[in-house]
């Protein structure tokens, strides 16, 4: 074990979130992502929702404002009557940990397709339908530390 090191997250993510670099993004991804379909970096995380583990890679990991957008949403598909009112949920989280965080949203397949271009994909155990969301990895400037 180590200090200051949120106790959610598992060394295998701690070192893939040490390996990224700036630009690199990551997906975190509901328990209905065919993450395994997409990629060959995938790592598991079931019975774990995002919300909680978005928080806790937001304590090491510095957002991209180099980029228009620091995160994305997979937007509802036509037509589909649901609400994601987790949205809300992840807006407040990185809100908290950077207060100039952009989102935009991402239709379906766009977004798999950024995915399968991502660092890597951390597949949940999160039920909230339309609940995936990719956070691009910026730098570290001094005194961030």
């Amino acid at each position: 074990m180590l200090k200051k090191i949120p106790k959610l997250l598992s060394p295998e993510l701690v070192c893939v979130l040490m390996e990224m670099g700036h630009g690199d993004e990551l997906v975190l991804a509901d328990g209905n992502f065919p993450g395994h379909a997409l990629h060959t970096r995938v790592i598991r995380y079931d019975g774990v929702g995002i919300p909680a583990l978005l928080d806790a890679i937001l304590e090491l990991f510095p957002l991209d404002h180099y980029a228009p957008h620091q995160a994305a949403f997979m937007a509802v598909v036509d037509g589909d009557p649901t609400v994601p009112e987790i949205w809300s949920t992840y807006e407040a989280i990185l809100a908290k940990h950077d207060g100039k965080a952009a989102v935009q949203l991402e239709e379906r397949f766009a977004f798999y397709n950024r995915s399968r271009e991502s660092y890597a994909i951390v597949v949940t155990g999160e039920e909230a339908l339309y609940g995936n969301v990719i956070i691009k990895k910026g730098v570290v400037k001094p005194g961030d530390r």
